[in-house]
């Protein structure tokens, strides 16, 4: 007979795991995600600007986006990002996004989406966040920060132009304006008649500079017109080929990353927030590493210029776009969660993780 070998109650051994209990789970409600980022842009943007210098030190695991498709609703998708995160409050998780335009035209935005914040420790989740206000914020303060940063060395832009009206173009305006851009003219074209309208009245009640707004009947007069071009619509594939349209040599946040031909980047500097993510999915940038076979036109990433490894240069139109990281959704996801938490408002759902026990 064999006799186990046991170790004392008041003793333990450097092998024993510590003890862990489940976290309490919560959800916190897109009226709770809204209260804590608004007025907060240049916190966030600060926020965003910390989270592509951890992933750029490698302090992150950033897989692929997995995307799914519908063989009868070609148009739609839902997009997986799982994500960790590293530094002082390391975080993992997953947003899930959907993307379904014919919701436009019923009356309910396009873009939906959860967050799920896991444990760092135990793996287990802590939260399910509303995440359309938390994408679009995270997108919009990554495009505020690139239009800081790659102005630097230019002449600042005075004319903005924004290709694309919806809830994207619309946060963008909000940091680029909560950093303290100011604009002289500001610039819109939608192929929607009434988004075009819908965004200038917006504009008209939120401009504190009263600037001259003009709804531009062509692509190209908004083009010609703009300084900063940004980019935020819905298109699968390029609309936008004419390289002489950019010979004032702009600064342009192509957010929405499929609307430039090649010719168009292949005639710019280009900086992207990640390569390997960037050039994929038939985005502007994959389509023209296919077309030349390289990478060469490629300047680097958005924290290559943050650290000074990339200068961007003056004579040249500079094209910033941003596949979209899910870091970042992270970062921004648990600063809500932290503000919520500090509140004392987390709606705590009471035995979400019943099964505690190993054998019952």
């Amino acid at each position: 007979m064999t006799t186990a070998h046991t170790t004392p109650h008041s003793q333990t051994t450097a092998d024993e795991p510590t003890p862990r209990t489940a976290p309490p789970f919560a959800v916190i409600s897109g009226a709770q995600v809204q209260q804590a980022l608004t007025g907060h842009e240049r916190e966030i943007v600060d926020l965003v600007e910390a989270t592509y210098r951890l992933h750029g030190d490698g302090k992150s695991v950033n897989p692929p986006s997995y995307f799914l498709r519908f063989p009868d609703r070609p148009t739609s998708r839902i997009i997986a990002l799982p994500a960790s995160l590293g530094g002082q409050s390391p975080i993992d998780g997953l947003k899930w996004i959907s993307s379904f335009p014919t919701n436009v035209a019923a009356g309910i935005p396009r873009a939906s989406a959860v967050l799920i914040l896991n444990d760092h420790e135990t793996g287990y989740p802590l939260a399910c966040l509303e995440s359309s206000i938390i994408s679009a914020t995270r997108t919009a303060a990554s495009a505020a920060l690139a239009a800081d940063r790659l102005s630097l060395g230019r002449p600042r832009p005075r004319r903005v132009g924004f290709f694309g009206t919806g809830l994207i173009a619309r946060y963008i305006h909000t940091f680029l304006a909560g950093t303290d851009w100011e604009f002289d003219q500001i610039g819109v074209h939608d192929l929607s008649p009434d988004s075009a309208a819908g965004f200038r009245t917006y504009l008209e009640q939120t401009s504190t500079n009263s600037p001259m707004i003009t709804v531009h009947d062509s692509a190209e007069e908004l083009i010609r017109n703009s300084d900063l071009v940004v980019f935020a619509t819905i298109a699968g594939q390029p609309h936008v080929s004419d390289v002489t349209w950019f010979d004032h040599h702009p600064l342009v946040l192509h957010i929405s990353l499929r609307d430039l031909a090649p010719e168009i980047v292949l005639a710019a500097t280009n900086i992207v927030d990640d390569i390997e993510h960037c050039l994929k999915a038939d985005t502007s940038p994959h389509l023209a590493e296919q077309r030349t076979g390289g990478r060469d036109f490629l300047a680097g990433t958005l924290d290559d210029v943050m650290a000074g490894r990339v200068t961007v240069p003056k004579d040249r139109t500079v094209v910033f776009s941003p596949f979209g990281l899910g870091v970042l959704d992270l970062a921004v996801g648990k600063h809500v969660y932290d503000e919520v938490a500090r509140s004392g408002q987390l709606h705590v759902v009471e035995d979400f993780f019943h099964e505690l026990r190993r054998y019952g």
